[in-house]
């Protein structure tokens, strides 16, 4: 994918760029032709023009309507990865989009995931690095995009709480990082009773990954990401329907492993911990049950109201732990809620945090990316509905109202030390194909939390 970045100032046919019903910006001979084929610059659109000799000599990409943000804007030259044929192709000067954005989209475009095709998609067209653009951070932020999707892409039977460990480790060697996993019956004695009692059930040993890389003396930065590697629902399970895009329930772990490749690839001056729990939350005769009460790392008592709210189950094991050392940021991802998609939709995850700097740090980096999140609140009176009347808290509230927020409240509660917690639930997943990327598995929220953390712990 990266392969498809041409030297800047390489010989190539020209992209003009348009907005909507702005024919006019184009050369005189492009527009005449865009007027006369009826284009008229739609988001995303391309348009490919012949020369006077009737050969290919040309493109136009739409840019869409005015209101479209800057950075929104620049990321459309994903479009032209699959709206161009084969052949280098260049931005045309005075292309006013953002360099980095613009070679990033195109990248984001040409995504393909062709691991189980007998025959791969033929090479598509080669873009030449827009002027000012930052080569190497662009080339980072799509292979991390590229390993969310590979792997939230990639279905169970391939890549199971063992097959999330793999590409944890093969991640950790790329960048000199340690690793160290709890796993089976060994979580019991480690601590860690939750992420046992939910993925006991499988076939494939549960488990706790703990990635560590960079100096001891830097700031703490750790992250945890859920890593359900498949979501039957347990004993309250899921119908069938429900359960059809369930390989994605690892994707908290996915985008943790993809904003840490930006992390460790960019050598910000951090001491990162990455942790995911991994799991599969199976249906047999040893699997946790409705009613049953669990402890967990902190000394909580939790009630299972639900079986099918496991993630925030494992999540609490590895954010106590992840807490016993006070990081100075503690950041948490996960395909959480079914709330969350109800309130924002797919393209949009929530943040909760009670921290107003990092809050407002997110939210800007996030429009400035063109990564998009959205503040929810942590509304404390809702923590009152997870009560229990035979434990401390159980997982789920009776009532069924604002979801993704009590789920941000209960995994709250096992976090004391962290100077600042975040906890995203995303939904990991493209629905539709767009300018960006196919349908399919998806990063969210890592190059806006990639940006904060750039501005904050700078390489040295």
């Amino acid at each position: 994918m990266t392969s498809r970045l041409l030297p800047p100032g390489s010989a190539a046919r020209p992209v003009h760029l348009a907005g909507e019903g702005d024919t006019a910006a184009l050369p005189e001979a492009l527009g005449s032709w865009a007027r006369a084929t009826g284009w008229k610059g739609g988001a995303g659109s391309v348009l490919l023009a012949p020369g006077a000799d009737g050969a290919l000599a040309s493109a136009a990409l739409g840019l869409g309507a005015p209101g479209a943000g800057a950075a929104e804007r620049s990321l459309l030259t994903g479009a032209l990865a699959t709206g161009l044929p084969a052949g280098d192709w260049a931005l045309a000067a005075g292309h006013g989009l953002d360099p980095d954005l613009a070679a990033l989209g195109f990248l984001l475009g040409a995504y393909r995931f062709d691991r189980y095709r007998s025959k791969a998609a033929d090479d598509g067209p080669r873009l030449a690095l827009p002027e000012g653009a930052d080569e190497a951070r662009v080339r980072l932020e799509a292979a991390a995009a590229a390993l969310v999707r590979d792997l939230v892409n990639t279905p169970a039977n391939d890549l199971g709480p063992d097959g999330i460990e793999a590409a944890a480790r093969a991640l950790a060697r790329e960048y000199g990082a340690s690793v160290s996993v709890t796993a089976g019956d060994e979580l019991l004695s480690a601590g860690f009773p939750m992420i046992h009692a939910v993925g006991r059930a499988s076939a494939v040993a549960p488990r706790l990954i703990d990635i560590g890389w960079g100096p001891e003396d830097a700031p703490r930065v750790t992250l945890v990401g859920k890593g359900v590697a498949f979501d039957t629902g347990g004993l309250d399970i899921k119908p069938a329907s429900g359960m059809l895009l369930m390989k994605k329930d690892m994707g908290g772990a996915a985008n943790v492993l993809g904003l840490a490749r930006i992390v460790m690839g960019e050598g910000l001056r951090v001491r990162l911990r990455v942790l995911i729990p991994a799991v599969e939350n199976a249906i047999a005769g040893n699997a946790f049950r409705p009613g049953d009460v669990l402890p967990s790392r902190n000394g909580k008592t939790v009630e299972i109201g639900n079986t099918d709210a496991e993630g925030r189950l494992i999540l609490a094991d590895a954010l106590s732990l992840a807490d016993e050392e006070a990081p100075e940021i503690l950041v948490d991802m996960a395909t959480l809620t079914g709330a969350a998609r109800v309130a924002l939709g797919p393209d949009l995850p929530p943040f909760f945090t009670d921290d107003e700097g990092f809050a407002a740090e997110l939210a800007a980096a996030a429009s400035a990316v063109h990564d998009p999140l959205w503040r929810l609140p942590l509304w404390k009176p809702y923590a009152r509905n997870l009560a229990s009347k035979i434990a401390d808290v159980n997982n789920v509230t009776a009532d069924g109202f604002a979801g993704s927020v009590t789920a941000a409240l209960f995994l709250q509660g096992f976090v004391a030390r962290a100077k600042t917690w975040a906890h995203l639930d995303v939904y990991g997943w493209r629905p539709q194909a767009g300018p960006t990327g196919p349908a399919g598995g998806e990063a969210q929220g890592i190059r806006a939390l990639a940006r904060v953390l750039r501005a904050r712990y700078p390489a040295s």
